[in-house]
């Protein structure tokens, strides 16, 4: 069954992990896509994977901190494919590893523009559209870690993060009544180029995935199935939530 049949779907940060997974999904389930990501050849490489599963979608490669991209996504969503009913905010960085008083405020500046910023930018112009189609869903990618978890070096992130929860039920509470569905998604560790970064010292994967209920980290394949039920009908009342899906990590004390 095709969940999004009709649909028309932004996806940022598509060219890996979660993004990737959730771009292909989306297709799978009759969205056709407007995708972006930094990387052109990664982008263009996720286009082909569309399309040889009978998709539809266009890439176009950009800087999610740029005003201009977010704007230009949405035109061409509207130009090529008619409107704009979903769209997943899902690029991001880990930023810096360091405690508060040893961040430069240039790292700081940075993780704020690409995780946060990016995401107000995009919404600033994907509203408008949704609103001009009777309604639509708009999902962020959050993080348990500023929510549920402090944890120690990532100070920059989880501000950036948590903001995205904020902007979330703010658009939540004024877009609503125009149909309009806001959802932050809180993943937990996943199995991404990003994380597999962050665990890349020895015994750290190992770490992370005993600090998980499930005693494991995510496929994100598992995350994006979560972004596909935030954008059906089968949220149709969900609506400013910042949703976990996290194997438990935010409750796990052994």
């Amino acid at each position: 069954m095709e969940q999004l049949a009709g649909k028309v779907a932004i996806v940022t940060g598509a060219s890996s992990g979660i993004g990737y997974a959730t771009a292909r999904l989306f297709a799978q389930h009759g969205a056709k896509l407007v995708v972006t990501a930094r990387r052109q050849r990664e982008l263009d490489a996720l286009v082909e994977q569309i399309r040889q599963d009978d998709g539809v979608a266009i890439a176009i490669a950009g800087d999610g901190q740029q005003e201009q991209l977010a704007q230009r996504l949405v035109q061409v969503a509207v130009e090529r494919f008619g409107g704009l009913d979903i769209a997943f905010n899902n690029a991001g960085t880990m930023g810096p590893s360091a405690q508060v008083q040893d961040i430069p405020l240039d790292q700081w500046n940075d993780t704020l523009a690409i995780n946060l910023t990016s995401a107000f930018l995009g919404a600033k112009y994907q509203l408008p559209a949704m609103a001009a189609r009777g309604g639509g869903s708009i999902i962020f990618t959050s993080t348990f870690v500023g929510y549920t978890v402090g944890m120690p070096g990532m100070g920059a992130y989880a501000a950036s993060k948590a903001g995205i929860i904020g902007l979330t039920q703010v658009i939540a509470a004024e877009h609503g009544a125009a149909g309009i569905r806001a959802n932050a998604l809180l993943p937990g560790g996943t199995d991404t180029p990003m994380g597999r970064e962050a665990t890349s010292a020895p015994g750290a994967r190992e770490f992370v995935e005993g600090l998980h209920a499930l005693k494991r980290i995510a496929r994100p394949q598992e995350i994006a199935k979560a972004a596909l039920y935030l954008t059906s009908d089968a949220s149709s009342f969900v609506t400013g939530t910042a949703m976990l899906v996290d194997g438990g990590v935010s409750i796990n004390r052994t």
